[in-house]
This record gives C-alpha cells, structure tokens and sequence, in this order.
C-alpha cells in the first residue's frame, strides 16, 4: 500500500485525486493535511508551476514520512498576454470579483480564444527523493458560461475535441482530460518504472 500525503487544505482536490485513481483503490491511499493532523499554509511565491508545487510539497516534508505529494495548477489565455493569469490564475479570478463574475465576462470578451491549462506535480519520497511531473490541456474560451459540474473556469473552457465546457461534462469525463490526471498519469507511470507501485 503506498501511503500520499496531498499537502493541500483543499478537501475538492483530495476526492478529485481519489476519484482519478479508483482503480488503485487498495494499493493507494490519500491522507488530507487534517488527516495527519498537519497545519501548513505556505506563501506559494514561486516563478513557475513547479516552484509552487515544489514549495507546497516542502513545507511538510519533515512532518512526515508518508509520499508527500503536491500540485500547482493555472490557465493561459493567449488574448490576454503571454503566460497570463498563469500562476496567478486564482488571485486573477478572486481579483475579479470571482469566477463566477470572471467568467461570463471572459466569454462576453474573448471567445474563441486559444488557452492552455497546466498542472504540475512534486512528489517527496518517504526517502525524500524529489520528483516533479507536469501535464497540459489545449481548449479554447467557450462565448457561453455552460455546465453545472467541477468549479473554476470549468464552465468556460472547452478542452481540445470536446464540444462543450468542463463543466457541461460529469465529474467522472472531466477527471479523464484534466491537465491533473495527465500530470497524475505521469506519477503512476513512475511509480510503475520504479516497481513502488
């Protein structure tokens, strides 16, 4: 059984993870931060995915000797300028009243747009080996706010051969072409070379 800490206090995220790799159920378990009784709230000031994901994964590393595993994720839309809102892809939305208002003005204003979701990943080995994997989507700004499922921008981008926002799509499709799961897909197929899983 591999043991992974997701260092995050976002409990989504946890059953999002737990979803995607259903079929390990049985050979990997996921703690929460609160399951292991551990407070960690870093500054996620890094210049890249992987610097924040990287900085999120160490700051618990020596609160435990489970797989330490912590991701950073962003989008980018070509209209509004390279790599933007990238890392600052929250602060962005949160700035803009939320995506709830963010959204529909970005469809109103940008449709059609080329963007580009990214996920990185950094694992911690119990032997605090350091790992980091990085997965990407290609989708365009949908010109309509469409779907009730997922969160974020889900409702307004439309991943690459899809026909319809994230969010039009149930958890269960979504999870299978998010930038996480290819970033996740990367993990498990390490796990594999290395003979842990």
């Amino acid at each position: 059984m591999i043991e992974i800490v997701i260092a995050s206090n976002n409990l989504h995220k946890i059953k999002e993870y737990e979803d995607m790799l259903s079929e390990y159920k049985g050979k990997i378990k996921f703690y929460s931060l609160k399951d292991e009784g551990i407070k960690s709230d870093p500054s996620e000031d890094g210049t890249s995915y992987i610097e924040n994901a990287l900085i999120k994964a160490k700051s618990i590393v020596d609160k435990t000797d489970k797989y330490i595993l912590a991701d950073d994720s962003g989008v980018e839309f070509e209209a509004l300028g390279e790599h933007f809102p990238g890392i600052h892809t929250h602060r962005y939305a949160i700035e803009n009243g939320g995506n709830i208002n963010l959204n529909p003005k970005l469809a109103k204003e940008i449709p059609n747009t080329k963007g580009t979701f990214f996920c990185a990943i950094a694992l911690i080995t119990p032997k605090k080996e350091i790992k980091t994997f990085l997965g990407e989507v290609n989708g365009k700004v949908s010109p309509i706010v469409e779907g009730e499922h997922g969160f974020g921008y889900d409702p307004i981008f439309i991943t690459e051969n899809m026909e319809h926002p994230n969010a039009y799509y149930s958890e269960e499709v979504k999870n299978s072409i998010s930038h996480r799961r290819k970033a996740l897909d990367k993990v498990v197929n390490y796990l594999k070379e290395e003979g842990i899983l």
